[in-house]
Order: structure tokens, then sequence, then C-alpha cells
């Protein structure tokens, strides 16, 4: 009686799309950090802040997807003990 959720995957249209994109952005944000015309610490600066800000954002991500794994096992297991109480549970027999 219980229906398992289906996992959801992206399809590889999708995810060349992000893998894309993402190099798009990082290309485009190197491009123009070697195009400014100011000091090299300036650019030295502005790339490693680049850099800190990619790591970090991958780091949230993937904090993101782990406390949601993580729910979602819980709520699987409460949903397992619940079905297992209903089954064994006898409306007709004396309390």
């Amino acid at each position: 009686m219980s229906e398992t959720p289906v996992k959801q995957q992206s399809t590889a249209a999708f995810y060349g799309q992000a893998v894309a994109s993402f190099g798009v952005a990082l290309g485009a944000t190197a491009v123009g950090i070697y195009n400014l015309e100011t000091d090299a610490w300036v650019r030295g600066f502005l790339s490693i802040a680049v850099l800190y800000l990619v790591t970090s954002a991958f780091t949230l991500a993937k904090v993101i997807r782990d406390r949601q794994e993580a729910g979602q096992i819980v709520n699987r297991v409460d949903q397992a003990r619940l079905e297992k109480l209903l089954a064994e549970h006898d409306p007709l027999q004396k309390l």
C-alpha cells in the first residue's frame, strides 16, 4: 500500500547545460579579471576571491544536498515503522 518515491534524476542535457554554464561564467570572469586595467595584485586578489567563492558555493550545495538526503532517510524509517504498526494492529481485538 505504500508508494515508494521515485528518485528524480537529471537528464544528460540538463547536466551538460549546467556544466557549460559554469564553464562560461568562470571563463568570462577570468577574462574580465585578466583584462582589467589595474595592478597585478588587484587582479590576483580578485582571482583568489573568485576561487574562494566557487569552492564555498560547491561546499554549500553539498551540505544542502546531504541535509535533504538525511531527512528523506529519516522519513522513510518513520514511514516503515508506521506501516508495521498498522499491519500488526487488529481492530477487532479486545484491549
